[in-house]
């Protein structure tokens, strides 16, 4: 039998109380992740001019 691997499908993003993003998804198989990413590392992003 071959090996599984995770494919990650988006569930989608919340805020925490914090202010972190977080980023919600899970596997077809039904394995779930959470990914936070920390807000106060920098400077806003600025959309680019087209």
């Amino acid at each position: 039998m071959g090996d599984h691997v995770h494919v990650r499908l988006s569930q989608g993003l919340s805020v925490s109380n914090d202010g972190e993003l977080i980023e919600h998804s899970r596997c077809r198989c039904g394995a779930t992740f959470t990914k936070i990413f920390d807000a106060d590392g920098g400077e806003p992003e600025r959309p680019s001019r087209s």
